[in-house]
């Protein structure tokens, strides 16, 4: 995220996408179903090199947005895990 100002001269966040190459993952019925106990949707597994991950909180995948609900490490990889962000309309 990155602070800029908006058109009444507020700061506010606006979120700084770069492009990074990732391995897409399905999402199985054990993370699945153990997220839906927690009340998380995962709807999006991707593995990236760990040094392009930068604690982000959201991704963004075919003009869709996620929040990453969970990593996992995997060495010099890891894996991020994302439900869908509800949109504004």
């Amino acid at each position: 995220m990155i602070i800029k100002e908006d058109e009444w001269g507020n700061e506010v966040e606006v979120p700084d996408w770069k492009l990074v190459y990732a391995n897409e993952y399905s999402i199985g019925s054990n993370e699945y179903y153990n997220a839906a106990v927690n009340g998380l949707r995962p709807e999006e597994s991707f593995e990236i090199y760990s040094f392009e991950y930068n604690k982000e909180k959201k991704f963004k995948y075919n003009d869709e947005e996620y929040k990453i609900i969970r990593t996992q490490g995997k060495g010099e990889k890891i894996v991020l895990i994302g439900e869908k962000v509800a949109g504004d309309g």
